[in-house]
């Protein structure tokens, strides 16, 4: 059971912490690989060690708030593969700040990284997945799109990530005529580059300790078994769900 084998997975914000780290789990279940992400240098190196161990893999540049990069980059993953199965809407960016002090730069920022990235890049690849009648589109969310926090104020992360989720019902609904499923997963906590600083803390730390049941941030790689599984032709009758991979916060 969940084997990727023969399948075609594109990956966006794939040159570190959970896109790479869901590239490996993909990789490991057979899948062909397109890894995207600004950092064309760091994603050659990742290319070169999966290409080491017999993994097909192909890095593009392209910024998930460029439309035309996005273009770009599903003409040439389409004309190195054939095909698109799977999409992992990874990519993100925020700017933290609460409701009484956040700019409208910084709003705008976040909701274009966040938000309209997934819908510019879904629309790309989807289109694609149309023509062939299959498609998997994985859209990574997170408990911030569900509920508020006092630990920090992030309100434009809150919006953005509640819209990932709607936005994930939406497509799902349109586009399973075409055999095409969409869902969503919401981390927790988890350790990248990008919330390293946030979560070493002593303070937040101990706001995770009292909020999550397992008293623990997520390890590399476990966030990978949902996205396999959704990923997977076992899936075939789930769409438009969204599951939580956040040690129980969102339980309590």
């Amino acid at each position: 059971m969940f084997s990727l084998k023969g399948r075609v997975a594109v990956i966006t914000g794939a040159s570190s912490g959970l896109g790479l780290q869901m590239a490996h789990g993909f990789a490991q279940q057979g899948a062909d690989l397109v890894l995207m992400a600004r950092r064309m240098e760091r994603l050659e190196k990742i290319a070169e060690e999966f290409r080491a161990k017999g993994v097909k893999c192909l890095p593009i540049k392209c910024d998930v708030t460029n439309t035309d990069e996005i273009n770009k980059a599903a003409e040439f993953a389409i004309k190195e593969y054939g095909k698109i199965d799977i999409l992992v809407n990874n990519a993100g960016a925020s700017k933290n700040a609460g409701v009484l002090e956040m700019t409208d730069d910084e709003w705008n920022f976040t909701l274009g990284a966040d938000l309209t990235s997934v819908f510019k890049v879904t629309r790309a690849f989807a289109k694609h997945m149309v023509e062939k009648k299959y498609g998997r589109i994985i859209n990574i969310a997170s408990i911030y799109g569900q509920v508020g926090n006092t630990a920090m104020d992030t309100i434009a992360y809150h919006s953005s990530k509640g819209g990932v989720i709607n936005f994930t019902r939406a497509v799902a609904a349109e586009l399973a005529k075409y055999n095409i499923t969409c869902n969503a997963i919401s981390p927790g906590y988890f350790e990248t580059e990008l919330t390293s600083d946030t979560l070493n803390t002593e303070s937040f730390t101990n706001f995770m300790q009292t909020t999550v049941p397992l008293g623990r941030y997520g390890k590399p790689g476990e966030l990978n078994p949902a996205a396999i599984f959704l990923a997977s032709d076992e899936a075939s009758y789930i769409t438009g769900q969204n599951i939580k991979v956040d040690g129980g916060y969102t339980s309590v």
